[in-house]
């Protein structure tokens, strides 16, 4: 892939000057750290755009061995998308992801982008993109029980009351965007609660925090406002995904994304009921 031209107008627009900066310098392969940190993991975010052009993301989770390398461009999730989770059976043909594979108790993360496909109860993942993220604004906390059944609770186009208090509560919560041509991609945005505003029953906004200046998801809505929100709780091990589209505000403190909802589903067991108090990051930005 060549250089990203929405990666390269958001850097231009917020004053980064670095030549080559962003998912051009990613490389595919799976580095032998990488492969080892991936082998440790039992949670994984994944993003992908529906055949309607949607984009959502959910979360995949097993035991530490279920995301396992096969080579250095082939990696195999021993689990698939839960029945109810809107990634579910869109890999019965090969189509774009982005995983992300977050480790929260240690703030380590990693970004794993390239297509995907069904084979049995796996998904079986070829790398065009494997890079690490800094740990900025990862709250620390790690769970003390196993995810549950995965069970719908709910589907429509208008939050309800518990849906818009969760999300003015939230300290973390994950994105999916992509770019024709460019692939899928999901990423972390964490802060403190209230780092996410509430502004209508289909509507929210937030400030995007200072990171590496890759920007790979404002790149990403540069050309596409599709995107896909995946907000956790980690107290009943349920999560809500919203589906919509997007749109970046400059203004001369920081960027701020305003999202607008089109559909959400809220699902129970997708995590584990319980996790350790957070530790939020020394850096999250004050509400």
């Amino acid at each position: 892939m060549g250089r990203h031209p929405g990666e390269v107008a958001v850097q231009r627009r917020a004053g980064v000057r670095l030549e080559d900066h962003g998912s051009a310098r990613a490389r595919a392969e799976i580095p032998e750290v990488a492969a080892g940190f991936l082998r440790n993991q039992r949670m994984i975010v994944a993003g992908a755009a529906d055949d309607l052009g949607r984009l959502w993301a959910g979360v995949l989770t097993g035991p530490a061995g279920f995301a396992a390398p096969e080579d250095d461009r082939t990696l195999v999730l021993h689990a698939l998308p839960a029945a109810g989770d809107p990634l579910h059976g869109l890999f019965a043909a090969e189509r774009d992801v982005g995983l992300l594979a977050i480790e929260p108790h240690t703030r380590r993360r990693m970004r794993v982008n390239g297509t995907a496909v069904r084979a049995g109860d796996s998904l079986v993942v070829w790398t065009e993109q494997v890079y690490a993220n800094c740990p900025k604004y990862i709250q620390t906390r790690e769970p003390i029980a196993e995810p549950g059944t995965p069970a719908g609770l709910g589907r429509g186009d208008s939050l309800g009351r518990r849906h818009l208090d969760w999300i003015a509560a939230a300290d973390t919560f994950f994105i999916a965007t992509r770019a024709q041509g460019f692939g899928a991609d999901v990423s972390h945005r964490g802060g403190n609660p209230g780092f996410v505003r509430v502004t209508g029953p289909r509507s929210l906004e937030f400030a995007d925090y200072p990171g590496n200046g890759m920007y790979m998801t404002l790149g990403n809505l540069e050309l596409d406002p599709a995107a896909g929100l995946l907000f956790p709780d980690w107290e009943r091990g349920e999560t809500l995904h919203l589906t919509g589209r997007a749109r970046v505000e400059w203004g001369e403190d920081r960027p701020v994304v305003r999202f607008d909802v089109d559909e959400y589903v809220h699902l129970a067991g997708t995590l584990p009921a319980g996790w350790t108090a957070p530790g939020y990051h020394r850096f999250n930005p004050p509400v």
